[in-house]
């Protein structure tokens, strides 16, 4: 049964290469993307879809006064799909998706001297991928080759591929999160070292003014002349 699953997985991997799923346009890839926004700016991005796909949109401010920002996503057609005032993070969904341009807006308007740093992701679930895989599944069909069920070993592959992808998507927003709040720690300790040289200062400041007035004192208790 291992032997047999591992040929049908070296046969998937090779059956591609042969011309297995050659037509129609390559897959959409994925996307991540870390940007500074400025204070009072507005900044879009546009992202190609396919029809009848998932489209999924993960952001989140991971530096800046607030950690907000406004956020809108509009179909190709210019619908307001997604409309947020003032938020840290979200994730949306858009299923099906319709042919064309997406149009995902972050603004910062409503700040006038904070800037944002912005982490965005986009996640694209097509259906070419089940079509491609009933394509090899068929390839390598005839029961003389494999003593397995093609499809037990289509559904395990399906499974774990899904799981991955998944867990890279975690393994991201752990790294939104890791960022976020390493700037956050940052900005406290620089909050902290600036108030604490500030008070140190004032001690000295204080110390120096208590120096002055007690010598001021003794001086002035001079003996009278007879």
């Amino acid at each position: 049964m291992a032997a047999g699953a591992a040929v049908a997985l070296a046969l998937w991997l090779l059956l591609p290469a042969v011309g297995v799923g050659e037509a129609g346009p390559p897959p959409i890839q994925d996307g991540e993307f870390t940007f500074l926004l400025p204070a009072g700016r507005k900044q879009c991005f546009y992202q190609s879809a396919p029809a009848n796909a998932s489209l999924e949109t993960e952001y989140q401010v991971i530096g800046g006064a607030g950690l907000d920002v406004d956020f809108t996503l509009e179909s190709p057609q210019g619908v307001l799909l997604v409309s947020e005032s003032r938020k840290t993070d979200g994730v949306h969904t858009v299923e099906p998706t319709e042919a064309g341009d997406y149009r995902l807006c972050f603004d910062n308007s409503f700040s006038a001297i904070s800037e944002k740093l912005v982490f965005f992701e986009l996640i694209f679930d097509s259906f070419q991928d089940e079509e491609e895989a009933e394509g090899w599944a068929e390839a390598v069909e005839p029961e003389e080759m494999l003593d397995v069920k093609m499809e037990d070993i289509k559904e395990s592959m399906e499974t774990v591929r899904a799981r991955l992808e998944r867990s890279i998507q975690m393994l991201t927003l752990l790294r939104a999160f890791e960022a976020r709040d390493r700037n956050l720690q940052e900005d406290n300790l620089e909050r902290v070292n600036f108030w604490s040289a500030a008070n140190v200062a004032v001690l000295l400041l204080v110390a120096i003014l208590q120096v002055c007035t007690l010598k001021r004192f003794f001086q002035d208790k001079r003996p009278v002349p007879t």
